[in-house]
């Protein structure tokens, strides 16, 4: 057998809106506060993730905000000519704080606001915990990032993004305007498809998880939303179950070692990188909600 349509309608639905809505206005407004170590700084404050991109389920609680320091930038100049990068690094010069200095204040306005026990800075992003109507969020600091693709002194061409350092003091470049922006066209050039796909995809994943037979974590939501972002246009329409077979048939005889996030900066599946999904945990994804279509 394989999952009906309404099963699939049902799982194709957004989770909570209003409460998530709340959420991030009540975290945006306790960022913004004049009083914050860090308000001499320029920064911007967004949304990424599931609700930012309209894919969140019934079963995601934590609503993804990104705190990014504006005031400086690092980059990437590998791309550049040996005199390009000379060039640049003459006429580079230190910015007014850094990276550390700024997540170290956004922690502290955090645990002013919601309290110490309700904020870990342990992760990569920093957890505040939910009370009441507020659920759990988790806020990404940051730095604005630039990757300079042609630079000569009076000209540029660069794409611009964030970067973080994790627990390990790795440096991390990500793109997620990009990836939220090409989320966005794709699902406007699929009828209106591919979103409502990526939540029957997570709701697969969270039915596996539940029943033992996918293991939490192996599937987060940005590499499910990459894998569906590099099905053709074509793969998507009429309802769900065509849509599905269609697109999974799609994914499991392509060259997947060419797809891409959704970004369109990282490849989708590769090993020992922290931008990309590793390829057993994708192969594990694709043959679980397989055996699940399969098996109903």
């Amino acid at each position: 057998m394989t999952i009906p349509e309404s099963q699939l309608e049902t799982w194709s639905h957004q989770g909570s809106v209003t409460q998530s809505k709340n959420t991030y206005a009540t975290v945006k407004l306790s960022l913004e506060d004049s009083s914050a170590g860090y308000s001499g700084e320029s920064y911007s404050i967004f949304l990424q993730g599931s609700y930012g991109n309209d894919t969140n389920i019934y079963a995601e609680s934590d609503v993804d905000i990104v705190m990014r320091l504006d005031s400086v930038f690092y980059y990437d100049i590998s791309s550049l000519s040996a005199e390009d990068q000379a060039r640049f690094n003459k006429n580079s010069s230190p910015g007014s704080t850094s990276y550390a200095a700024f997540k170290s204040q956004v922690v502290a306005q955090l645990e002013k606001r919601f309290g110490k026990s309700n904020v870990d800075a342990t992760k990569k992003a920093v957890k505040v915990k939910g009370d009441g109507n507020r659920r759990d969020s988790d806020v990404l600091v940051c730095a604005g990032f630039r990757y300079y693709k042609h630079y000569t002194g009076s000209s540029s061409d660069y794409t611009e993004g964030i970067c973080f350092w994790n627990s390990t003091g790795v440096q991390v470049a990500n793109y997620p305007r990009q990836h939220s922006q090409n989320c966005t066209t794709k699902h406007q050039g699929t009828a209106s498809y591919f979103k409502p796909m990526v939540r029957i995809l997570k709701n697969m994943r969270s039915r596996l998880v539940r029943d033992g037979y996918l293991t939490a974590g192996i599937a987060p939501s940005y590499y499910v939303e990459g894998l569906l972002y590099n099905v053709p246009a074509d793969k998507f329409g009429k309802n769900y179950e065509t849509t599905f077979v269609s697109a999974i048939n799609w994914i499991l005889q392509a060259d997947r070692t060419k797809f891409v996030c959704a970004n369109e900066h990282y490849y989708l599946l590769r090993d020992n990188t922290e931008t990309c999904w590793p390829v057993a945990n994708g192969e594990a994804f694709l043959n679980a909600i397989t055996k699940l279509w399969n098996n109903w």
